[in-house]
C-alpha cells in the first residue's frame, strides 16, 4: 500500500563453519520473529545446514529467504567440493581456506544489488563485507561468537602483552585492567600468539586476523551472542574498551523452542532425536554426563581410552557424543577391551554430531563435559547444567576462566596446553575426578544450584522485556532510522 514504510531488511553471511553457521541461523528466526525481512547468504554445499532445519521452522515461523553464492575453491587452491572450515586441520589449509573467502566479495555485492538489504550482518572472519556494506552505504553489523569476557581479555593481551614477562610457557601472568584479578600462562594462549609452528603460517594467520579487527573497528556495531546479567561487569568494560555500538542479544539458542527445532541444529544428528529422548526418559533426574568437545577439536585415540576409563571409573550415566574422521574405524582401536559392552544401559555413545540443545535441556542431564567453546558454555548455562571444562583452543581457555572463577558453575579438568589436537594429556584419574565432584555430593549440589539461577537468568533475558529482548528492539528501531538517516554511518 502506497505510504507504508518499507519493511527492514537484513541480510546474514556467516562464516563457512558449524560454530558460526548455528547461531546465525538462530540470529536469522530471531530478526524473522520481530517481522523483519530476513535473508541468509551462504554456498552451495552449506546450503542444507540451513535450508532443512527452515523446512520446519516455515510452519511455525515467518519465511526466512537462502542466497547461494558459489564458492571460489578453483582460485584460493581448495580442493574442489570443500567449503567448510571444518574439514580442514593443517594451519596451511586454514590459511588457505580464510583466504579464499575473501573471494566472495563479488559475488555478495552481486546479491546485494538483487536484494537490497538494509543492513548486513556478517561474521568477523569476512573483512572484505564492512567494504561492501559502505558501497552499497548500509550498516554492516559485525557476529562475533564471543562473549564479552573473551573479548575483554583478547584486548588486554593484545595491547599490554603481559606475556612477554614469563620467563616460561607455564608461568602464570594476571591479565591487566580487568574487574577481577585473572591468570594465564603462554601454553594457554593461541598457538599463534606463542610464535609456534610453521613461522610464515603464524604471519599469515597474524596478517588475517588483523584484518578481521580492522574491519571489524570500522563497521556500525557488534552483535554478542551473550546477555547482560551473565557478564555485566565485562559488558561494561568491553562498551569502554572497544568504542563500539555492541548489542547483547543471546542466548540466540532459546529461539528454539521446539524439540524439533532444537534437534535440527546443526548438521543431520547420527541418532534418531525419538530414540534419544526415549534413552534418557529412562534415566533419573540430574543423573546422566553429557561430553562433546564441538565441531573442531581433534582427539587422539589414547585421549579417547583415558575418557573411556575415567567415565568408567565415575559409575555415572552418559552420552559421549566422539566426532571420528574415519567412520569404517572399529571401536576396539579407541576404546578399552569390552568398554560397551561394560557399559550397555548405562552409556550411549553418538558417533558424529548429536542434538546438544535437546540432551541438555533434558531433565535428565546433570553435567556437561565441554571444550568450552561458547556455542556449547552457552547452551550448558542456558539449560542450568554445571560444567568440567576441558578447553583445547582458541578463546575456550578464556571462556573456562569465566565459568570457573566469575561464574562458579564448574570444575576445571585440569588442561593446561592450547591446541586442536588434544592428545592424552589429561588422564583418567583426573577425568573420574572432576565428573565425580560435577555430579556427587554438596560440593555438587552448590554448583546445580549456582547454574539454575543462570539458567532462569538467561531466559528472563529473552522474554518480552528482558535485557537481551530489549537490545534486540532497540537494534532493530536504530537500523530502521538508519535508512532515512544515511550519513550516520562513520
Amino acid at each position: 500500500m502506497a505510504g507504508e514504510p518499507q519493511r527492514l531488511h537484513i541480510m546474514l553471511f556467516p562464516f563457512m563453519a558449524a560454530g558460526h553457521m548455528i547461531p546465525t541461523l538462530d540470529i536469522a528466526k530471531m530478526f524473522a520473529a520481530q517481522q523483519v525481512k530476513t535473508t541468509i547468504v551462504t554456498t552451495p554445499r552449506n546450503s542444507p545446514f540451513f535450508t532443512k532445519p527452515l523446512e520446519t521452522y516455515k510452519n511455525i515461523g515467518p519465511p526466512i529467504d537462502i542466497e547461494i553464492i558459489p564458492f571460489p575453491c578453483h582460485l584460493g587452491g581448495i580442493p574442489e567440493g570443500i567449503e567448510n572450515f571444518d574439514q580442514f586441520t593443517s594451519d596451511e589449509m586454514v590459511v588457505k581456506f580464510l583466504k579464499a573467502t575473501y573471494m566472495l566479495q563479488e559475488s555478495l555485492e552481486q546479491v546485494m544489488e538483487k536484494c537490497k538489504p538494509d543492513c548486513l550482518v556478517a561474521d568477523l572472519l569476512l573483512p572484505f563485507a564492512t567494504d561492501v556494506a559502505a558501497k552499497f552505504n548500509i550498516p554492516r553489523l559485525v557476529f562475533f561468537g564471543t562473549n564479552n569476557f573473551a573479548q575483554c581479555v583478547i584486548y588486554s593481551i593484545m595491547k599490554y602483552k603481559p606475556y612477554e614477562a614469563v620467563s616460561s610457557d607455564d608461568e602464570e601472568f594476571v591479565i591487566p585492567n580487568l574487574p577481577h584479578e585473572i591468570k594465564l600462562t603462554k601454553f594457554q594462549l593461541p598457538e599463534m600468539m606463542r610464535e609456534q609452528g610453521d613461522k610464515q603460517m603464524t604471519i599469515e594467520l597474524m596478517e588475517v586476523f588483523g584484518r578481521a579487527l580492522a574491519a571489524e573497528q570500522k563497521s556500525y556495531g557488534v552483535i554478542m551472542n551473550s546477555f547482560y546479567e551473565l557478564e555485566p561487569e565485562y559488558v561494561d568494560c568491553y562498551n569502554k574498551v572497544s568504542g563500539r555500538k555492541i548489542w547483547n542479544i543471546g542466548p540466540v539458542s532459546l529461539c528454539n523452542r521446539e524439540n524439533e527445532a532444537k534437534f535440527q541444529r546443526g548438521i543431520k544428528s547420527s541418532i534418531d532425536e525419538y530414540d534419544c529422548l526415549q534413552w534418557l526418559d529412562s534415566k533419573k533426574p540430574k543423573s546422566v554426563v553429557y561430553i562433546c568437545f564441538g565441531s573442531l577439536a581433534e582427539i587422539s585415540n589414547s585421549q579417547l581410552r583415558e575418557i573411556a576409563m575415567g567415565l568408567e571409573a565415575s559409575e555415572q550415566d552418559f552420552i559421549w557424543a566422539i566426532k571420528r574422521k574415519n567412520e569404517n574405524e572399529k571401536n576396539d582401536e579407541w576404546l578399552p577391551h569390552e568398554f560397551e559392552k561394560r557399559m550397555e544401559g548405562k552409556g550411549l555413545i553418538i558417533r558424529g554430531w548429536a542434538p546438544q540443545v535437546l540432551i541438555l535441556d533434558h531433565e535428565a542431564t546433570g553435567a556437561f563435559v565441554t571444550h568450552c567453546g561458547w556455542n556449547s558454555t552457552l547452551e550448558g548455562i542456558s539449560s542450568g547444567v554445571p560444567m568440567v571444562t576441558w578447553p583445547a583452543f582458541a578463546d575456550q581457555f578464556y571462556n573456562e576462566k569465566l565459568v570457573i572463577q566469575i561464574l562458579k558453575t564448574g570444575i576445571a579438568v585440569g588442561a593446561k596446553e592450547s591446541s586442536r589436537t588434544v592428545d592424552a594429556k589429561v588422564k583418567h584419574e583426573d577425568i573420574n575426578k572432576a565428573i565425580t565432584r560435577v555430579m556427587v555430593g554438596q560440593e555438587a549440589l552448590e554448583l546445580r544450584i549456582k547454574a539454575n539461577k543462570l539458567k532462569d537468568l538467561a531466559r528472563k533475558a529473552v522474554e518480552v522485556g528482558g535485557s537481551s529482548y530489549c537490545h534486540m528492539r532497540s537494534l532493530i528501531q536504530e537500523l530502521s532510522s538508519y535508512n532515512v538517516k544515511p550519513n550516520m554511518l562513520d
